[in-house]
């Protein structure tokens, strides 16, 4: 059957509003079980001695309701080849439980490709609201559609898998120092994560049920050559290995006697590359290296720590990038 939607039929200016879905307890709570663990997204009571002071949906469980939401309302029924990565995500007010949440977007700009002319970029400004209209989270990226009557792109060349490089050590995990204590360049691994095909499958039918998230077969003949992972579980993955690497740090401040620092939440992130596909059996290294610390304004005792945060596979290719903010606490909070 033929796509609705090709390259050719976005225009700047042209907008689109999406069905809204009601966003309970339970789904927050099963998300963050499953990716980002933080009490502030888990449990309604342990959340009030946090620094959101209520349960509030995680920023990427936020991200991936909104990925649905597109695919539902366009991506299923076009000519989609994916997305390079996400420009801005402004997580401009927490998602509560029992919020009904719509989605809308603009078209800001189309693009057709120089180099391969059967194929064009659209750049799109996303938006998730609540029932007042407000603006819960803004997004802004490209996304990578084929032109009407163009034939298929090639399936690229998969990786051989003959590189096996020694994956970074975990270091022992020290305590976390107080923002003020942070120094800029410093590197942490945080973990591994390893994409099995049912996983991918499962958070793809969830949140971006495109065909070479959720086929085998037809990934196969996609341009990415075989079933690969959702951008948004690259990155849910990468929260997971990140409240893992919190948690050690937490462990090793009580045992050295010591109240561990807190770390609070995140007002977005730029910069987001999908540089690689990652495939059913990677093992994808996170690393997050601290790039920039100052005192919060809005939230006195607490910084704004800016990190730049990295996935590697097992042959040593960057396969994710970002640029990440998050508040962290103070010697005297």
């Amino acid at each position: 059957m033929t796509p609705r939607f090709a390259f050719e039929d976005f225009r700047p200016g042209d907008t689109m509003s999406y069905a809204p879905v009601l966003l309970d307890e339970a789904a927050i709570v099963a998300f963050a079980h499953d990716w980002d663990p933080q009490p502030f997204h888990l449990d309604a009571a342990a959340a009030r001695e946090t620094f959101a002071g209520r349960l509030i949906a995680s920023g990427w469980h936020s991200c991936a309701i909104l990925m649905r939401m597109i695919a539902d309302a366009f991506i299923l029924d076009a000519t989609s080849l994916g997305a390079p990565g996400i420009e801005e995500v402004r997580w401009r007010a927490p998602v509560l439980p029992g919020t009904r949440i719509g989605g809308a977007h603009e078209v800001l700009e189309t693009r057709a490709s120089r180099s391969k002319p059967q194929m064009g970029l659209v750049r799109f400004r996303f938006r998730l609201v609540d029932e007042r209209d407000e603006t819960l989270l803004e997004q802004v990226n490209w996304i990578l559609f084929g032109r009407r009557d163009a034939p298929a792109p090639s399936p690229m060349a998969r990786p051989t898998g003959t590189s096996t490089p020694e994956p970074l050590a975990l270091e022992e995990a020290a305590p976390a120092l107080p923002f003020e204590a942070l120094v800029p360049g410093t590197r942490e691994v945080l973990g591994t994560h390893c994409f099995s095909a049912d996983e991918i499958v499962a958070f793809a039918h969830a949140f971006d049920p495109q065909l070479f998230h959720v086929d085998a077969e037809a990934a196969a003949k996609s341009r990415f050559g075989g079933l690969c992972a959702s951008g948004w579980h690259t990155n849910a993955a990468f929260m997971r290995t990140l409240v893992a690497h919190r948690r050690r740090q937490e462990d090793a401040a009580r045992a050295a006697g010591r109240i561990p620092v807190r770390l609070g939440a995140s007002p977005g992130f730029r910069n987001l590359a999908w540089s690689r596909p990652v495939y059913a059996g990677d093992t994808i290294t996170y690393t997050s290296t601290i790039v920039d610390v100052r005192a919060a304004r809005s939230r006195p005792g607490w910084g704004l720590v800016r990190h730049r945060n990295e996935g590697v596979n097992q042959d040593g290719e960057t396969v994710l990038a970002f640029d990440g903010a998050v508040f962290w606490e103070g010697a005297g909070a």
